[in-house]
């Protein structure tokens, strides 16, 4: 259980740096069209800024839980 831990936690930093190296240097490159994917609720007024990204938390969910299930198929 511990270098599942320590392995995650490490795809966790490094895709961590590869969001804010593709922010700093790509603008909105590669993840452009994150955070605006369909179901992703945005209301915008005058004064007031709503976003509520479900859409992008159901792929991220999705995406993890592929990830997850592959790494522990590898430990066991």
């Amino acid at each position: 259980m511990g270098k599942m831990l320590v392995f995650l936690g490490g795809a966790i930093a490094a895709l961590g740096v590869l969001v804010m190296l593709a922010q700093k240097y790509g603008g909105n490159g590669w993840f452009g069209w994150f955070g605006n994917l369909p179901f992703d609720i945005r209301v915008e007024k005058e004064n007031f800024r709503f976003y509520f990204p479900i859409g992008s938390s159901i792929l991220v969910s999705i995406i993890l839980s592929f990830i997850i299930g592959i790494i522990n198929k590898l430990f066991r």
